[in-house]
């Protein structure tokens, strides 16, 4: 990659989120063999870690925001002029984030799709038409408009709060659309540069092109953001959380981007450079030989432990197998429901389940899927599932409580546990279930006796409830594996939104705290011999699996791109 190609992370990097200093620092040391003495010093930025590479290139910042209009510019027209100017910019917005979801993959598909249902909402180009017919113009009702619904979801708790940037990037790009500007994005260039921004908008980090952006560096964001979570799905090393990041950054700065150690190292030397260059080609070496190797992992006394995948839909099975994951870890089912405004029917759902599992038949190696239901509620507000006002979402009507506390929805969940029964006939994959947001062994209960009765061979629950957890043997008495998900029992745990970036160094999964919970749980299921894996961003994490798979976890299930890494990291 010339100027910009990636370099080796060293070794001694703290846990995830355990860098809790952030900002800028004097010196740097780089990390790893050899690199103690003679690379000079450099400015140091200091944020949370995604990935384990380290990239070397220039800066490209973000451009700057859409700035709101001027509340007491005239309208260029009639009032209905005005109204047909802003609910184009709408369905232009709404178009260009369609076009992106169809050429993204993976979990950037249901983040974007989740903004072309905010763009599309009624209930927002009712209150634009309303403004405009008072006399404001296409602009100011815009932003306007955006603001009143802005406001509600931040007092909605955390999780539809966290959805306050994406409608903040959905306003800058409808009043850029109607005042004719272009929408706001990544900058362009032919080079490849490491992109600096205070946050990137879902619609920006689900197109990145991979030949171009060598990293990402934010103010914002925590490990389990969606900047971070669809960077680590992408491949693509992040420093996450960076304050002060685009006050001390400009345009076309040199820089060394440590994920492995949540850095960023400013004008480094030459032989600052040439020796991270060194490093990281023997990282790339060490990864794709292991990948080569083909051959399953084991722990010192004989025990395999199995690399899989988090998917969303078929289009990702392919990369899974490419890099050799052992099956699907946590398949998505929601993402189905997401795209749609109405209940997808059973043959829907049979037919859209089937292009997934065939993505992994007839291989003995790749033949197991684990499917997780609808996980509805919260951050994912489905049209056709009413769940109610709450004041804190996250606390609320979320997961299996969709279905076992709300009667009127239970229907749902025994069509989706049909359709996925349906769906693996005949394909040869071993499918197993399992249900999100699980607190206690009647829940367990609850949902094992329809999934059974719905044909399902292999029953599970996901442990990511602190409750669920204390009680793992009560709860998997009643199924038959679990899978820990990290990124909501981290946030439980720590009484910290995982969405908000000054409670980063809190999103920690190493923290002792959550080591004993997952340990509590694995030790569970070694007891009662089930399996018990893990699904959350922890998994993809190299620096933590081996401590994960310590604890007594029988599985790790990722993004496909940090399979490599990850099994690398283990052979070593």
């Amino acid at each position: 990659m010339d100027e910009a190609e990636s370099a080796e992370r060293g070794e001694g990097a703290e846990r995830p989120g355990g860098n809790g200093a952030r900002g800028v620092g004097d010196d740097a040391a780089v990390p790893g063999p050899g690199a103690r003495s003679g690379l000079g010093r450099a400015r140091l930025l200091s944020g949370i870690g995604v990935g384990s590479a380290v990239v070397v290139g220039p800066v490209a910042l973000m451009g700057a925001p859409e700035p709101p209009p001027d509340p007491d510019a005239k309208p260029s027209g009639p009032p209905e002029r005005e109204t047909g100017r802003a609910l184009d910019a709408l369905r232009q917005v709404a178009a260009e984030l369609g076009r992106r979801a169809r050429l993204a993959e993976g979990e950037a598909v249901e983040v974007l799709e989740a903004q072309v249902m905010m763009a599309e909402d009624p209930m927002l180009a009712e209150a634009v038409a309303a403004s405009t017919t008072a006399g404001a113009s296409a602009e100011s009702a815009l932003h306007e408009s955006f603001g009143m619904f802005r406001a509600t979801l931040a007092e909605a708790g955390e999780y539809l709060a966290a959805r306050v940037a994406d409608l903040d990037d959905l306003a800058a790009r409808a009043v850029a659309a109607a005042a004719g500007r272009p929408m706001p994005g990544v900058p362009v260039r032919e080079e490849p540069f490491i992109l600096v921004a205070r946050d990137l908008a879902p619609a920006d980090t689900a197109l990145l092109d991979l030949k171009l952006v060598l990293a990402l560096v934010t103010e914002q964001g925590g490990p389990t953001s969606h900047t971070a979570i669809l960077a680590r799905s992408r491949g693509i090393p992040a420093v996450v959380g960076v304050a002060g990041a685009l006050a001390a950054l400009t345009e076309d700065d040199l820089v060394v981007v440590d994920a492995a150690n949540g850095a960023v190292h400013i004008d480094p030397s030459e032989q600052f450079v040439a020796q991270a260059r060194e490093r990281e080609a023997g990282r790339r070496t060490a990864a794709a030989r292991s990948s080569a190797e083909g051959a399953p992992i084991r722990t010192p006394d004989g025990r395999a432990v199995k690399l899989l995948a988090n998917i969303g839909g078929a289009a990702d099975a392919a990369e899974a197998r490419a890099v050799g994951a052992e099956g699907v870890g946590l398949f998505r089912t929601e993402l189905l429901y997401l795209d749609a405004t109405r209940l997808p029917t059973f043959e829907e759902q049979v037919e859209a389940y089937r292009a997934v599992f065939e993505g992994f038949d007839g291989s003995d190696k790749g033949s197991h899927v684990i499917a997780r239901t609808l996980d509805v509620g919260a951050d994912k507000p489905l049209p056709f599932l009413p769940l109610g006002e709450e004041p804190n979402p996250a606390l609320g009507v979320r997961g299996i409580r969709a279905f076992r506390t709300l009667a009127a929805h239970e229907h749902v969940l025994d069509t989706q546990l049909a359709a996925l029964a349906a769906a693996a006939e005949g394909t040869g994959i071993d499918l197993w279930v399992m249900a999100p947001m699980i607190a206690d062994a009647a829940e367990a209960r609850w949902f094992a006796a329809k999934a059974r009765a719905a044909g399902i061979g292999k029953v599970g629950v996901m442990i990511e409830v602190p409750a669920a957890a204390l009680c793992a043997r009560e709860v998997l008495a009643e199924v038959d594996f679990a899978s820990i998900g990290t990124n909501d029992l981290t946030q439980y745990t720590m009484a910290a939104d995982r969405l908000i970036g000054a409670l980063g160094p809190f999103q920690d999964a190493g923290h002792p705290a959550v080591l004993k919970l997952i340990a509590t749980t694995a030790w569970a299921g070694a007891e009662l011999g089930k399996p018990v894996g893990v699904c959350g961003e922890a998994a993809g994490d190299p620096r933590l699996a081996a401590e994960l798979i310590r604890l007594g976890v029988t599985s790790l299930s990722m993004a496909p791109a940090a399979i490599p890494e990850v099994r690398a990291a283990l052979r070593g």
